[in-house]
């Protein structure tokens, strides 16, 4: 015979496992880098966040001469009984028209818990809701059958409610002239997701612990648990750490859903993001007069 033939190899039974195996690599290699990328994009956006916070609060100070209450006290004394101190930004915020609707909400009815005319507890705005937590997209229905909107961020009301040595808690009223410590280092608000039962972390308005708006609106570097909701968590105080959704003890201390830490606003303005190691030096950041010398690392 004349004709040739030519033989093709084929690929081996091994050869294609071996090909198999190296585009799984890839694929999973691929996978880890776009999720540390969008990571980090949440992470920047949640940041950006509480930089737009801390610049409202800066107009509002502006205005007021002073930083908003971080709980308003409730009547006689306050026109907008428990208001939380976010709602107070809603002018500073592209939220005018909602801070009129909430002006004269109060002003018809001081129970927030009326909807209508209070639309405002029901109502979620993303730059109150950190994009890692996707439970913040829609307004929490609890048993009363009222939605609450939710809220990422938590004024930083000092040490704790018995020792309001911040610049947001109940009935604060405090100046940036005040902050003797130095407002770029000490703290104006940080990240807290809400509780898992959503009874903590409401922006527009809330009691907390124990009508101190404490774990709804402001939060200390070392809070004590009450235990009116959580009864078997510990008393505390508790520290700057690591948490997770489902556990209602977390509900007591600053924290994220970010890697290894949490974003904080200062009373300056600024806005960085502290590693669990900073709590260490995170009581002396959250006092605005305990006169501590404090370096603020910068990771």
């Amino acid at each position: 015979m004349n004709a040739r033939f030519e033989l093709r190899r084929g690929f081996s039974l091994v050869e294609v496992l071996v090909v198999v195996a190296i585009l799984a690599v890839l694929v999973g290699l691929t996978a880890a880098a776009v999720q540390k990328v969008r990571a980090a994009a949440a992470k920047a956006k949640c940041g950006n966040n509480l930089r737009q916070i801390a610049l409202a609060a800066h107009q509002y100070h502006d205005q007021a001469k002073v930083l908003p209450a971080g709980t308003e006290v409730p009547k006689p004394a306050g026109s907008m009984p428990y208001a939380c101190w976010q709602a107070k930004l809603l002018p500073y915020l592209d939220h005018a028209d909602l801070w009129r609707t909430t002006v004269a909400a109060y002003q018809s009815d001081p129970d927030f818990l009326h909807v209508p005319p209070h639309v405002g507890l029901s109502m979620p705005l993303a730059i109150f809701s950190c994009p890692t937590d996707t439970r913040l997209s829609q307004p929490a229905v609890l048993a009363d059958g009222i939605g609450r909107a939710l809220t990422s961020y938590q004024g930083s009301e000092g040490t704790r409610a018995s020792r309001p040595d911040g610049v947001l808690f109940l009935g604060s009223a405090v100046p940036l002239g005040g902050i003797r410590d130095g407002t770029s280092s000490t703290l104006l608000a940080g990240e807290r997701p809400p509780s898992p039962d959503f009874l903590f972390g409401w922006w527009y308005a809330g009691w907390g612990q124990n009508m101190d708006g404490e774990g709804d609106a402001v939060l200390g570097t070392r809070t004590l648990n009450r235990r009116d909701r959580y009864a078997s968590c510990p008393l505390g105080p508790y520290a700057y750490s690591a948490g997770n959704l489902t556990n209602p003890c977390d509900t007591f201390h600053f924290w994220s859903l970010h890697s290894g830490g949490a974003n904080f606003a200062f009373a300056d303005g600024s806005v960085r993001f502290l590693r669990y190691e900073a709590d260490a030096i995170l009581v002396a950041l959250g006092t605005r007069a305990g006169e501590e010398v404090v370096a603020v690392p910068d990771y």
